[in-house]
């Protein structure tokens, strides 16, 4: 696999995770302009699952970084005739891709890729990673307190089937946050610290609520759309229970009057579409470090 491939938070360092924050924030300052030398190289969009957020931010990067995006239409390719992933993205390397960005539906797709000669960028595995939602999360917070050390985050919701919830894990914990989850204890995971969230909302910095994943199978019985809000959903009555200090987030799409009451979404302690305007930020500096490029004031190449 190609060193600057992107598949997992694991495979940053807490150097890299400020290296990519701090050009992400010079992207939306004095570097907002500042395109590739290697401007017109051609870079692949494959989502083998829906998107909306990921794939046209990935690809609003790519264009203001002065790259050629193409989705690559997966109904149309070769992989419904059952040629392999790996055939198929080699095959594009072969016509001339410079990086690939990639969401699937299979936790760890990548392993069948070692002999690619370009990098990858992984939008997304299964309940697996999700490295760029993560940063673009990690620059939100950022932002909002100065630092992440120290921080008090809770997830809550769906957090058996979320690649957000454990990207996000890895990540704040590296960084020196204090991580812990909430929601249906039908939907928790082995190592998650788990929290009463009533308990927990008045002391976090962060609550991030997790749409109910019902594509990969998340269900509860007995539990509706209604239910679910009172019982583990963020209410107005919870949001008012707060620090005025902390922030809610959302690593959309938002199913609004479910997991949180549609009035909290643009709410004045809402950071959930400031993370959207984020995620343009942090691909471009993912992609600016797929080709090869250090941080900005630093060496390249």
């Amino acid at each position: 696999m190609h060193k600057n491939s992107l598949l997992s938070m694991k495979d940053l360092s807490k150097d890299d995770i400020v290296h990519i924050l701090s050009d992400a924030l010079l992207f939306d300052s004095c570097y907002a302009d500042w395109q590739l030398p290697d401007a017109g190289s051609l870079v692949a969009n494959l989502f083998f699952e829906a998107s909306t957020r990921t794939h046209y931010s990935f690809e609003s990067a790519e264009l203001q970084l002065g790259l050629k995006a193409v989705d690559i239409a997966i109904a149309g390719s070769s992989v419904g005739k059952g040629e392999s992933l790996y055939d198929t993205l080699k095959t594009l390397e072969m016509h001339g891709y410079k990086a690939l960005v990639i969401r699937h539906s299979r936790e760890r797709y990548w392993d069948e890729l070692e002999n690619l000669k370009i990098p990858v960028l992984n939008a997304g595995d299964g309940a697996g990673d999700h490295p760029t939602q993560c940063l673009l999360d990690l620059l939100t917070m950022q932002q909002e307190f100065g630092t992440l050390a120290g921080l008090n985050v809770v997830i809550c919701g769906d957090i058996l089937h979320s690649r957000v919830a454990s990207s996000n894990k890895t990540a704040l914990e590296l960084l020196g946050s204090k991580v812990t989850f909430a929601g249906p204890k039908e939907w928790s995971r082995e190592g998650y610290e788990w929290v009463d969230f009533d308990e927990a909302i008045p002391e976090a910095d962060v609550v991030m609520m997790l749409r109910i994943q019902k594509e990969r199978g998340a269900a509860l019985d007995g539990v509706g759309d209604d239910s679910y809000l009172e019982a583990y959903g963020l209410t107005k009555d919870r949001y008012a229970r707060m620090k005025k200090t902390a922030i809610v987030m959302h690593p959309a799409p938002v199913n609004r009057g479910i997991e949180i009451d549609t009035d909290l979404v643009e709410a004045e302690r809402s950071r959930i579409f400031k993370q959207m305007y984020n995620g343009v930020l942090v691909r471009k500096a993912v992609i600016k470090r797929a080709f090869g490029y250090g941080p900005f004031e630093g060496e390249n190449r």
